[in-house]
């Protein structure tokens, strides 16, 4: 591995590069802290501690092949609304999506706030919030919904990653693969 930039190195336990940039990890107390989508300009950087390399490896494994089912240890994180919603999404099976309607209903909630629990995801790939779409397109992603900006990239690729069949947006008549 390349050493990390000076921000990287600080920020992170780790750096693992990514067909769409990297994957920065955060560790804290023997556990993951947070994983975070970075764009392409950050380095790859070598683990520091055994969460941050026990991570790195299963970010590693998922990236080459999306059948792989995580094992790391988590930090708690988020209210006992997000974590039903973590659960929920945890649930969709690769190559899937749901809406945030539909998980909405399972949990008798409303879509918007499903929506910020996807955003507020401490732990993203682990607990799979690119599965989750509006009813009528992609939605957004990591509290973001530029169509043409990084994170909705990164949604895209996971998603092709995973195998899941591409749908249209309605203000669009191509597939939100592209």
């Amino acid at each position: 591995m390349q050493k990390g930039s000076a921000q990287g190195s600080v920020i992170f336990d780790a750096i693992v590069g990514a067909p769409f940039g990297a994957i920065g990890i955060r560790t804290g107390q023997e556990r993951v802290r947070e994983l975070v989508y970075l764009p392409p300009h950050y380095q790859e950087q070598a683990p520091r501690d055994a969460a941050a390399e026990q991570a790195a490896g299963q970010v590693a494994r998922y990236l080459a092949d999306p059948d792989f089912r995580f094992t790391l240890p988590l930090l708690d994180a988020g209210s006992a609304f997000q974590r039903r919603v973590w659960d929920a999404i945890a649930a969709i099976p690769r190559g899937s999506v749901r809406t945030y309607g539909h998980i909405a209903k399972l949990l008798g909630s409303h879509p918007r706030a499903v929506g910020q629990a996807c955003g507020a995801n401490w732990f993203p790939l682990v607990i799979p919030c690119h599965r989750v779409t509006a009813a009528g397109g992609l939605g957004g992603f990591a509290s973001s919904d530029d169509e043409n900006g990084f994170h909705l990239s990164v949604k895209r690729w996971l998603l092709r990653h995973e195998g899941a069949t591409g749908f249209t947006s309605p203000w669009q008549q191509q597939p939100i693969f592209h």
